[in-house]
């Protein structure tokens, strides 16, 4: 007899043999954007489906052991791996964000705490550039606000491959650090924050911006201190009307460049303030959420003492941070994600 499982499972092959015939179709092949989307929709399929057909094969053995008097001693076994399986296969087939294989832009601002939160900005930013090239991803930056201790005031950067808001969205949120700084001569401990906001990168046919709607400034880049350190007025600031975002971008020696990246910013900014919406709503029907992203909430805590990181949302530590800051955070990643899947299951 099947169960909601089989049809839960025959509604997933016939998704995938569907998606095959669509991919073969010529029509579907010559339009890249339609098959570049089909081929997402198989590849998120792959892993589902190879649990699948295991759960299965696992369920037959089972079924036969239990049948067979000879093969009777197998069936606790049989019975951990069929279930194993199956909560596995729960997890995949819960639902992902539409989002999720987007290219990601994120922000690191300094915080709390004057030239120590500046500096560990720059910590935060290496940590999470490092961790993308170990990943895979090309990185890209947009620009940025040094200040003169050698920290910043804010970075702003392009991370893009397959997946990389997948990998990134967890990063979102208020990042708090304790240590001595070097500046201090009594060696005590003192707690600094940055900020970082990740927003995945819309396309120009995702975010329709009307030119009217723009007002748009042009300056003389300035270097920490306030010095000027270009004869041009090449840096850039937009300022989209309708809703008060302001993006401003300098790094470029070309006014052109400097606008190019300050809208690709703010199309990402003012899509991610369109996805916040929907969130919201959908999250007045849902009991909890693993994380909002939003700067003001304190995700994690990483105290270098104790050489410690604490992710206050899923209650996991570690006492690796020297290796974190060297971009291993891929337990970190793996646990957040398997536990945002949970949730969804649950809700």
């Amino acid at each position: 007899m099947a169960t909601d499982f089989d049809n839960l499972i025959d509604e997933l092959e016939r998704s995938h043999g569907e998606l095959q015939e669509r991919m073969s179709d010529p029509a579907v092949y010559n339009d890249h954007r339609e098959a570049a989307e089909v081929g997402r929709r198989l590849k998120e399929l792959e892993t589902p489906l190879k649990l699948a057909r295991e759960w299965r094969a696992a369920r037959d053995d089972l079924g036969a052991a239990r049948e067979d008097s000879d093969l009777r001693e197998l069936v606790p076994e049989l019975e951990e791996r069929t279930s194993a399986l199956e909560g596995e296969l729960r997890l995949a087939l819960a639902p992902t964000d539409p989002e999720d294989a987007k290219d990601v832009i994120l922000e690191v601002r300094q915080g709390v705490g004057g030239d120590e939160a500046a500096l560990w900005a720059g910590d935060l930013y290496r940590m999470l550039t490092r961790y993308a090239e170990r990943r895979g991803f090309k990185v890209e930056e947009l620009g940025s606000s040094p200040n003169d201790g050698g920290g910043y005031k804010d970075v702003t950067f392009a991370v893009k491959g397959n997946g990389a808001y997948s990998v990134f969205k967890w990063e979102g949120g208020t990042h708090r650090v304790q240590r001595v700084p070097e500046t201090e001569s009594q060696g005590r401990i003192h707690t600094s924050t940055a900020t970082v906001a990740v927003m995945p990168e819309a396309e120009e046919v995702e975010v329709k911006i009307d030119p009217n709607d723009l007002k748009i400034d042009v300056y003389r880049s300035t270097g920490p201190g306030g010095q000027s350190v270009n004869t041009t007025d090449s840096a850039v600031r937009i300022t989209h009307l309708p809703t008060g975002v302001v993006v401003s971008m300098q790094d470029e020696k070309s006014q052109l460049q400097n606008k190019e990246k300050a809208m690709r910013v703010l199309r990402a900014r003012l899509y991610e303030r369109e996805l916040e919406q929907q969130r919201a709503e959908r999250d007045a029907t849902r009991n909890s959420q693993i994380g909002s992203g939003e700067r003001a909430e304190k995700i994690r805590t990483y105290n270098f003492p104790e050489n410690r990181l604490t992710d206050h949302r899923i209650k996991l530590t570690a006492h690796q941070l020297d290796r974190i800051l060297q971009g291993e955070l891929d337990d970190f990643t793996a646990a957040l994600a398997t536990e945002d899947r949970r949730r969804a299951l649950g809700e």
